[in-house]
C-alpha cells in the first residue's frame, strides 16, 4: 500500500451505482491505507448504499437525488467537519484510476485545487463533435479566468485543500455543469489557485454514459449557458453566494 502525505479525504459521489461503487471504494482502500474514503449516496433506489458500506467506505446518504453538484458539497462539509488537509473526488464508475491520486494530490503543493486533466497527452481519453467543441471553448475561457493553462475543466477528478474545502462548503452548486465550471469560477473569483495535472481515464466498468449526437448537441448548449451563468456569478464575494 501506498502513503500519502497528508490526512485524506476520498469522496465518492454515487447515484445507482451498486454494479461499480463496490469495486471503486477496495481499489482505493487496496491502494492506500491511510485515507478514508465516503460515499454519498444520490438518492439511488438500487443497493448502492449497502454495497459501499460492505466495501469499506463511510457511507452519507442523501434523501433523494441532488445531483453531482449536491454530492460534493456533503463530502465537502463532512471533509471540512472532520479536519482533513485534504479532499478528493472520485467517481464511482471506474472511470478515475485511484493510481493517479497522489499525482493530483501532488499538485495541492502549488495550487489549492488540483484537476486530473484527459486531454493533457496521457491516455487515449477522444471526445468528439458537439461535446469536444465544448470542451476547448470551456477550457480556453477558464484559462483567462485563472491566468494558467488548463485543458479539462470539465473533469470531476479533482482535489482540494483546506482552502478549498472551506469555498466549497460555503458554495459548490448542484446545477448541471455548476459541480465543475460554476464552481471552479467561484473559487478563482475568491482568489484561490488552480493546476492541473495529466492523467488517463478508463472505461466505464458498467453502465453505458449517454454520447448519441443529440446528447452532444444539448451539452455543448448548457455548457455555454453555463459558463455565462457562472461568469456573471463569479464575481460575488463568497458570503453572498448560497446553494
Amino acid at each position: 500500500m501506498d502513503d500519502l502525505p497528508e490526512r485524506t479525504l476520498v469522496i465518492v459521489p454515487a447515484w445507482n451505482e451498486a454494479r461499480n461503487v463496490g469495486n471503486t471504494v477496495r481499489e482505493i482502500l487496496d491502494q492506500f491505507d491511510d485515507c478514508d474514503v465516503v460515499v454519498v449516496d444520490d438518492g439511488s433506489s438500487d443497493g448502492t448504499a449497502e454495497v459501499a458500506r460492505e466495501a469499506g467506505a463511510r457511507v452519507l446518504i442523501l434523501p433523494f437525488n441532488m445531483g453531482v453538484g449536491g454530492a460534493m458539497r456533503t463530502g465537502f462539509t463532512y471533509a471540512q467537519r472532520h479536519g482533513y488537509a485534504q479532499a478528493i473526488q472520485v467517481d464511482a464508475d471506474g472511470q478515475h484510476n485511484p493510481r493517479d491520486i497522489p499525482r493530483i494530490l501532488e499538485g495541492l503543493q502549488r495550487a489549492d485545487i488540483s484537476i486530473g486533466a484527459r486531454f493533457a497527452d496521457v491516455g487515449d481519453y477522444v471526445a468528439r463533435g458537439p461535446r469536444r467543441w465544448a470542451m476547448v471553448f470551456l477550457a480556453a475561457v477558464l484559462t483567462r479566468v485563472a491566468k494558467t493553462r488548463l485543458t479539462d475543466v470539465t473533469s470531476g477528478f479533482r482535489a482540494a485543500n483546506e482552502r478549498a474545502i472551506d469555498q466549497y462548503v460555503r458554495y459548490y452548486p448542484a446545477e448541471y455543469l455548476g459541480d465543475t465550471i460554476d464552481s471552479l469560477v467561484s473559487a478563482i473569483h475568491s482568489g484561490l489557485t488552480v493546476t492541473q495535472v495529466p492523467v488517463a481515464m478508463r472505461e466505464r466498468m458498467h453502465g453505458q454514459p449517454s454520447q448519441n449526437p443529440l446528447a452532444s448537441t444539448l451539452y455543448l448548449l448548457r455548457s455555454v449557458f453555463a459558463l455565462s451563468l457562472s461568469l456573471m456569478r463569479g464575481a460575488r464575494r463568497p458570503g453572498e453566494a448560497t446553494a
